[in-house]
């Protein structure tokens, strides 16, 4: 009998299809595609997803501004997202879109039909302040002069009559498993953040809202109502295993190791998506890993600033792997990060044209074309390993920009030793061999973060061709 293969259920954010994507969503996918591809290497079967969330207020309001009908503009920016994955040289195994007719929808009624069963949701007239920007109901503690904390914008006040799901009786639940860490969040201090949130009062949420203001899915037996955007889009993460079609899957893959996501959206995922599972009997995520902001030149982000970055047109000028090694290793994962033109251009040219692209492009060109057996010495071995379980504890952390930072310690290594052996001039067999060896591992260990890279890297290694993997810019 063969062992049964450890799981591994990573997923993403689900970003809106109201504009196209910037690069604070690129970080996210990238994040997240490394940590697949780290546990694929590891032998586990891994399931990867990624998608787009399509109904609600933004995207509706983003389509009629463009004059288009929803479901076209819909198509479109998700059309974009998925593109995006794939220019990004992502691994996922689905895209889900929340307007699949199919899977989708089938599990967001079946989730629907667990709360009436339990009794958790009730119809009432309520009268708030919404932000379209966070697609999201705001206490007074939640705004500054009137303005949303997160989007500086004014929100609006909604008076209707809608559908409530009874967070207030899960509340003291969720709070107990934060606080025990049963749902593991990354970094630590977000914890607190979020055992806040519920001790300052959260009050049963909208799940619904009135058809003629909103798109969405009509809620079962009231026509006039479509279901509200959090209560669509959060089971996104199950419905695309299988929650309403395929039982299997389904049993396989969920719960989900870990949902990567943005700080903005901790509320809906620590909180609301525990809450909601509670009620529908279903195992909770095992960790929510949270990542901050991409700011430009000190500045968020901002299309009235005009300053939003666009991942299309920074893959273009550098490439694949230079864009995902900058968000990678400039950025640390887990606090707001900054982007230049000049920051980027610094360590593409000091780390990758200077860095491993030297390095490989050295050792090639003194082996004169000639293939070395890959053999190492005792020093160089130790070094590997070193770098081996520093690499594993950075991953296993979501410390990304460490986990690089303990490869290129590896490549200095390899740069101090070919000046130690001079090796230009002597050409020694057994030194290149122990080069080739330590650059065959550096490869291996670059293979999640830089795919194309290591790949070039492993074909060079085996004709002795030299390669000149990152041009200086």
């Amino acid at each position: 009998m063969f062992a049964k293969k450890k799981k591994f259920y990573i997923t993403t954010s689900i970003p809106y299809t109201n504009a196209p994507p910037h690069v604070g969503f690129a970080l996210e996918i990238i994040q997240a595609d490394v940590l697949a591809r780290y546990h694929k290497n590891l032998k586990e079967d891994v399931f990867f997803l990624t998608g787009t969330d399509e109904h609600g207020l933004k995207t509706l309001r983003a389509a009629e501004a463009a004059g288009k009908e929803v479901i076209e503009f819909a198509d479109e920016i998700s059309g974009r997202f998925k593109k995006l994955a794939e220019v990004l040289n992502i691994s996922n195994d689905d895209f889900i879109r929340t307007t699949d007719k199919k899977k989708h929808k089938q599990a967001v009624y079946k989730l629907w039909e667990k709360y009436k069963e339990n009794n958790d949701v009730y119809k009432k007239k309520f009268n708030g302040l919404y932000c379209a920007g966070c697609e999201a109901f705001k206490t007074q503690k939640e705004l500054v002069d009137g303005k949303c904390i997160i989007h500086q914008k004014e929100v609006e006040t909604i008076e209707e009559e809608n559908y409530f799901f009874k967070l207030s009786k899960y509340l003291p639940e969720v709070k107990k498993i934060i606080k025990e860490g049963k749902i593991k969040i990354i970094p630590e201090s977000k914890r607190g953040e979020i055992l806040g949130m519920i001790e300052n009062g959260l009050e049963d949420i909208s799940f619904s809202r009135m058809k003629d203001k909103y798109w969405g899915w009509p809620v079962p037996g009231d026509e006039d109502q479509v279901f509200y955007v959090w209560q669509d889009a959060l089971p996104n993460y199950i419905s695309a295993i299988g929650y309403a079609d395929d039982d299997k899957k389904f049993k396989r893959y969920w719960p989900a190791d870990v949902h990567c996501i943005g700080k903005d959206i901790v509320k809906f995922h620590a909180i609301y998506w525990p809450a909601m599972l509670l009620s529908a009997g279903l195992d909770l995520p095992k960790s929510i890993f949270i990542h901050g902001f991409i700011n430009v030149g000190g500045q968020k982000m901002s299309k009235s600033l005009g300053n939003v970055i666009d991942p299309f047109e920074l893959v273009n000028k550098y490439g694949t792997d230079a864009v995902r090694y900058y968000l990678l290793r400039e950025i640390t994962s887990t606090e707001d990060g900054d982007f230049t033109d000049e920051k980027f251009e610094q360590r593409y040219n000091a780390d990758l044209a200077g860095g491993i692209g030297n390095l490989v492009a050295r050792v090639l060109g003194i082996a004169g074309g000639k293939v070395f057996a890959a053999k190492a010495t005792k020093i160089t071995k130790t070094k590997i390993e070193e770098t081996k379980k520093n690499y594993k504890l950075a991953l296993g952390n979501f410390k990304f920009n460490e986990a690089l930072f303990v490869i290129w310690e590896l490549i200095s290594y390899c740069d101090k030793y070919i000046n130690d052996e001079k090796l230009w001039e002597t050409k020694k067999p057994e030194v290149l061999s122990d080069l080739v060896f330590a650059i065959s591992e550096t490869s291996s260990l670059l293979a999640p973060f830089l795919p194309e890279t290591s790949e070039k890297i492993q074909q060079a290694l085996k004709t002795g061709k030299k390669e000149n993997l990152f041009p200086r810019v």
